[in-house]
C-alpha cells in the first residue's frame, strides 16, 4: 500500500456565528487552528425558516403563470376567486319534546 496517500486529519475548533465554538476533527488548516463560520444552522434561512419571499416580477414565474393560466379549465384559482362562494344549508335542530313540564 502506498504510504502518505491520506490527507493529514486533525482537530481544530469551529466558531459559530453566536460566539460558541466546538472541537471536531478535520482536513481543514492545521493543528488547533479556528474555524469561523459566515452561516451557520441558528443564523441560516433554510434552517430557521427565515420569512425570505421570492418575489419574480413577470420573470420566469410571471411567464409560467401566463403560459399555463387556462390549463385546467374552471378549476383554477381565479375563476374560484371571482365567483362567490355556496353557502351549505344549515341543518335544523330537531325540535325537542317538551310534554312532561
Amino acid at each position: 500500500m502506498k504510504k502518505d496517500t491520506h490527507p493529514d486529519y486533525h482537530k481544530i475548533t469551529v466558531e459559530m456565528t453566536d460566539g460558541t465554538t466546538f472541537e471536531t476533527r478535520s482536513t481543514w488548516g492545521n493543528e488547533g487552528d479556528t474555524l469561523k463560520l459566515d452561516i451557520d444552522p441558528s443564523s441560516h434561512p433554510a434552517w430557521i425558516g427565515g420569512g425570505v419571499k421570492i418575489l419574480d416580477r413577470d420573470g420566469r414565474v410571471g411567464k409560467f403563470n401566463k403560459k399555463f393560466e387556462g390549463f385546467l379549465g374552471e378549476t383554477s384559482k381565479k375563476t374560484q376567486a371571482s365567483e362567490p362562494a355556496e353557502e351549505a344549508p344549515a341543518e335544523e335542530a330537531p325540535a325537542e319534546d317538551n310534554k312532561n313540564s
